[in-house]
This record gives C-alpha cells, sequence and structure tokens, in this order.
C-alpha cells in the first residue's frame, strides 16, 4: 500500500467509482455530531483537527462510507478495520493505509484528491507549502480532512476533555456505554458539548445537549 504506484492505481479505481455529486457543499454527516461542527456537517474542503479519541474521529467517517463515497485512513498502524467497522464505516470503501512512514504527507495529498473524507495522523509538523497544497486539492475535489492532532488552520477544532465509561452489565464487569466530554472551538467560539456511544455506535442524547460557551 506504500507504493506511488498502488496509490496511482487506486485513485484510478476510485474516481471510476464515486457516485457523481451535485455540487453540494456539505457532507453526510452524523446528527449527533452536528452541535461540533459549524454549519451543523462537515463542509466540502475543509479540515478539522480531533484530539483525544480515535473513536469520535472514526465516527466522522461512517456516514459519508455509507453514503457510497469512499473514504480514506492513513497513518494509523494500531488502528484496526474492525474498530472502523464497529462506529459504522464500510469497509468496501475505504482504503486504510496504516503506515506510510516519511510518506505520510505525499499519501494525503494524492488522496485527497480522490476520496470524500480522509482522515490523517501526521507524524511531525506538515510544512505550510504542503499544508497549503492539501487544502487547495480539499477545496478542488470537494473533500473533508480531519486531523488526529494539531493543524495549521482549521474549520473547527475539537478535542476530548473528559471521558468515562457508564452501564456497568450486573454480574459480567462489562463498560457498555461511553461518554465524551468535548470541547469544539470554531468561529462561533468555544463551546463544550456531550457525546454519548452505546455499544461502539453513537447515541442520542436523552436529553437536549446544553452547549456551554467558555472563554
Amino acid at each position: 500500500m506504500n507504493s506511488p504506484a498502488t496509490v496511482l492505481e487506486l485513485q484510478q479505481r476510485i474516481s471510476a467509482m464515486q457516485p457523481l455529486r451535485l455540487h453540494e457543499r456539505t457532507l453526510p454527516t452524523a446528527p449527533e455530531l452536528a452541535p461540533l461542527l459549524p454549519g451543523g456537517a462537515l463542509r466540502e474542503g475543509g479540515i478539522y483537527s480531533v484530539s483525544g479519541s480515535w473513536q469520535l474521529a472514526l465516527t466522522f467517517l461512517a456516514p459519508v462510507s455509507q453514503s457510497g463515497a469512499w473514504c480514506g485512513i492513513i497513518g494509523c498502524p494500531d488502528l484496526s478495520a474492525e474498530a472502523a467497522a464497529e462506529v459504522g464505516i464500510a469497509l468496501d470503501r475505504c482504503i486504510i493505509v496504516p503506515n506510510p512512514g516519511n510518506r505520510t504527507t505525499a499519501v494525503a495529498d494524492m488522496l485527497s484528491g480522490t476520496v470524500t473524507a480522509l482522515l490523517t495522523k501526521f507524524p511531525a509538523e506538515v510544512p505550510p507549502h504542503d499544508a497549503e497544497h492539501i487544502a487547495a486539492r480539499l477545496r478542488e475535489q470537494g473533500s473533508a480532512l480531519i486531523v488526529m492532532g494539531d493543524w495549521r488552520r482549521t474549520d473547527a477544532e475539537i478535542r476530548v476533555t473528559d471521558s468515562r465509561w457508564l452501564g456497568l452489565d450486573t454480574g459480567r464487569g462489562a463498560l457498555r456505554d461511553r461518554e465524551l466530554t468535548v470541547r469544539s472551538n470554531d468561529h462561533r467560539g468555544p463551546r463544550t458539548h456531550k457525546i454519548r456511544f452505546a455499544g461502539g455506535h453513537l447515541a442520542p442524547q436523552q436529553s437536549p445537549v446544553r452547549l456551554v460557551a467558555t472563554r
């Protein structure tokens, strides 16, 4: 998966299989994640940073792949295909390049012009020129980039500040649900949210989420 020839071959195959898009400005997004994002959805050409939870980062890709579009996961060697499937990612619409090493930026640049949503963990800070080139490719393709970690310019910064497990099964000692406290920061200012997972999937809040503006 690391050779340029292999990536180019994948690009050609995916371009032929991508569903036609009618110039949408937003991408499919789970309603539970809408409060984290300006406009309530991933935006074409948008860049978002996520810190503190692979589970949360992966969840942004699920609705995109379920719609029939392609997504990609780059630079996450410890992340299994099973973990991606558990949050709802359609594996037959997902390219996983687990360990591109020092070619992470080059692979991300190529796939950002091919897939509709891309999750990437860069091993080091991306030089400004390369970051601008990736951003331009995203805008041209109408795709979104989710960066695990920091990025120079983002549409939203999303950071998990607390995580707790809920719902011990009686007699089993198994933790079933997980609740994340998430801090988002975008043009609306910083806010705090609660995101809950049940059995690995996003769960609707039992009561309306109260957004807390923080300074």
